[in-house]
């Protein structure tokens, strides 16, 4: 009768155990194909929502969304619409794995607190608001770089084009010159306006669609298909935009003001607020609300099919 030898020295792992550690990160795992895939397809969309919030309301760069592309392609080509996209794509390890973490510790953890484990309608909001808190701090020097990047061509355009362009690892240094470790931090209360309730908004409706759709077909969430996967991500993401956008612009004024502090004109949340205000009344703070909602529905439904369909298929191994 044979017997199976190994090598000297060389152990063979078992596949349970090599999947043992996809299981336990399945979060990181599908969090990062979910961002990397979200970031490819809006990030033009967001760069021309970043440039429309960020110019000038009294003297504008650019007349709205169809002039703002038509000029950032004439000028920059095509990779323009891509510009400062090297922060959240490579950000989306952290960013994405701390985001799906987060809000499936957060689920656990409200689980623990009640008899029974499952979470109601209401827990499933504030799971999402609980996971909007810890995700700002991970999500702030993200949005940060990419819209000191995102803004240069508009400071340019009104130094008259003499304004030097730096790099995006020319941008890191500065900041943390001008203001050390706080630097990328610039603009984090505003971060934390709009997650809180935005991510508490796009988490608990997702959930709830998808136990509605369940209850409906008296299926398991695992078996929902790809386009409704797609409809209720898409739908979420629409719901997280369309009541936090306002947030959105003060955040995007603030991250993209000067990064020396005695240059800035938004400093805070209230004066930023008022100096917005009575630039150009409460239309101001809809600046870039087109390109925003035409990036929204795809690429949030993408997004979120993409992480469910990931740890389902992680969960099934």
């Amino acid at each position: 009768m044979s017997q199976q030898m190994s090598a000297p020295g060389l152990t063979t792992k078992s596949p349970s155990a090599l999947l043992k550690p996809l299981k336990t990160f399945k979060d990181v795992v599908a969090g990062t194909c979910g961002g990397i895939v979200v970031t490819l397809i809006g990030h033009p969309f967001d760069t021309l929502k970043v440039r429309l919030q960020a110019q000038s309301v009294a003297n504008p760069v650019y007349s709205g969304v169809v002039d703002c592309f038509k000029q950032t392609v004439s000028k920059e080509g095509m990779k323009g619409l891509y510009k400062g996209m090297s922060s959240p794509l490579a950000g989306q390890m952290v960013f994405r794995a701390s985001l799906f973490t987060s809000f499936a510790q957060s689920k656990v953890f409200l689980a623990s607190q009640k008899e029974g484990g499952a979470l109601s309608q209401s827990q499933f909001f504030l799971a999402g608001g609980m996971t909007g808190g810890v995700v700002s701090f991970a999500e702030g020097p993200i949005d940060f770089y990419k819209s000191q990047m995102q803004v240069q061509a508009i400071k340019a355009a009104e130094a008259g084009g003499s304004v030097a362009q730096p790099n995006m690892a020319e941008t890191v240094k500065r900041s943390f010159a001008y203001n050390g470790v706080r630097g990328p931090f610039q603009g984090l209360s505003a971060t934390l306006l709009r997650n809180i309730p935005a991510n508490a908004v796009y988490f608990g409706s997702f959930e709830c669609f998808k136990g509605l759709a369940c209850d409906r077909y008296n299926c398991k969430s695992s078996d929902l298909s790809v386009p409704a996967l797609f409809g209720m991500g898409g739908l979420a993401g629409s719901l997280y935009w369309a009541l936090l956008f306002p947030a959105d612009v003060i955040k995007s004024k603030m991250q993209s003001d000067s990064i020396a502090k005695g240059e800035r004109t938004y400093k805070t949340i209230a004066g930023s607020v008022r100096s917005l205000y009575k630039e150009g009344g409460m239309g101001v703070f809809y600046r870039g609300f087109v390109p925003c909602m035409l990036r929204s529905t795809p690429a949030n439904g993408i997004m979120l099919m993409t992480v469910d369909k990931v740890r389902n298929y992680i969960d099934g191994l």
